[in-house]
């Protein structure tokens, strides 16, 4: 087939849009989607300027999606002296696995001329992923564990670099995932906070004072454009699954989307295309409150919902002590 705009070889039709693209098409599609989410969400702030720069720090895992996020932003942005990207990499201590993610960070970091930094889990914790999956006292999913360390690590370091905003990697699919989770569980709060803290435009968000801001240019985009685009962009993205991840309910979500999109084609983008309208009006409702006010951890000083206790984090790292 040849693509719709020009005469070249198509290397995707996409069943969504009817739409058949070459390679520089493709490319320049998602570029185009990207750059429309960043305006559409406000992530630009007027007061940015070359004197007063906005920090970005990019939740960079050297997986497909954080380094397509890079390398567009970096694209976009190179030329923009309001616009400093730093990425950040946190090495959770999986043999075999995070060692090559981290070399394909650092790889693009050069590639690009963007700082980076990277924080494990050894150096912050004195834990590694691998020895907490055999321990396991709480006898939870490795994932359960490895999110909370993981969140707490980019907050707080994100925070350490001076960040005006904390970009990740999340693409259509994983949206899409996270909507449909949070319909069937029936958690309309949880809808709300989803809105506040990286769904909504920036201007439309409740004040969150405790947290950096964060964001998601790359939610517009299906996961195997984003494959797609590394692929052809000749990329450094280190393409593999965590040999430790077990997320089965997503899982079960992730299968029966794809079920959907296969059958009826478009239905990621209809998922959040109405999940965010009703998260928007979910947000209003709540206000931007919580059933539990935030508070200090006792024992670390990080922000928590857990009143008078210690925080999520805090509580793991002592079961694994």
């Amino acid at each position: 087939m040849e693509c719709d705009r020009c005469d070249a070889e198509a290397v995707m039709h996409a069943a969504y849009s009817g739409a058949h693209l070459c390679d520089d098409h493709l490319r320049k599609s998602i570029e185009k989607r990207v750059r429309r989410r960043v305006r559409r969400d406000g992530l630009v702030s007027q007061e940015a300027s070359p004197e007063n720069p906005q920090t970005w720090v990019i939740g960079l895992s050297g997986g497909k999606d954080s380094v397509v996020l890079t390398h567009i932003l970096h694209e976009t942005f190179a030329a923009d002296p309001r616009i400093e990207l730093v990425g950040l990499t946190i090495h959770e201590g999986i043999e075999g696995y995070r060692d090559k993610s981290v070399a394909a960070c650092v790889e693009l970091a050069d590639e690009l001329g963007i700082a980076h930094e990277l924080v494990t889990y050894e150096d912050e914790y004195g834990v590694q992923m691998d020895d907490v999956v055999e321990d396991d006292p709480e006898n939870m999913a490795a994932c359960a564990y490895c999110g909370v360390f993981r969140r707490d690590a980019l907050s707080r370091y994100a925070e350490e670099l001076g960040a005006d905003l904390l970009l990740t990697g999340h693409n259509l699919d994983d949206e899409a995932q996270t909507a449909l989770m949070n319909v069937l569980e029936g958690d309309v709060a949880q809808i709300a906070k989803h809105f506040d803290a990286s769904l909504g435009p920036l201007e439309d968000r409740a004040d969150q004072d405790d947290f950096v801001a964060r964001a998601k240019p790359l939610r517009d985009v299906p996961e195997k454009e984003v494959a797609l685009y590394a692929h052809l962009a000749d990329l450094p993205a280190h393409i593999t699954e965590c040999p430790h991840a077990s997320e089965a309910y997503r899982g079960e979500i992730q299968e029966l989307l794809y079920e959907l999109e296969e059958n009826h084609p478009g239905t990621r983008h209809s998922i959040m295309a109405g999940y965010e309208e009703l998260a928007d009006i979910a947000a209003d409702h709540y206000g931007g409150e919580s059933s539990v006010e935030l508070t200090e951890c006792p024992q670390c000083g990080s922000t928590t919902s857990a009143a008078g206790d210690r925080c999520r984090k805090c509580a793991l790292l002592d079961a694994l002590a």
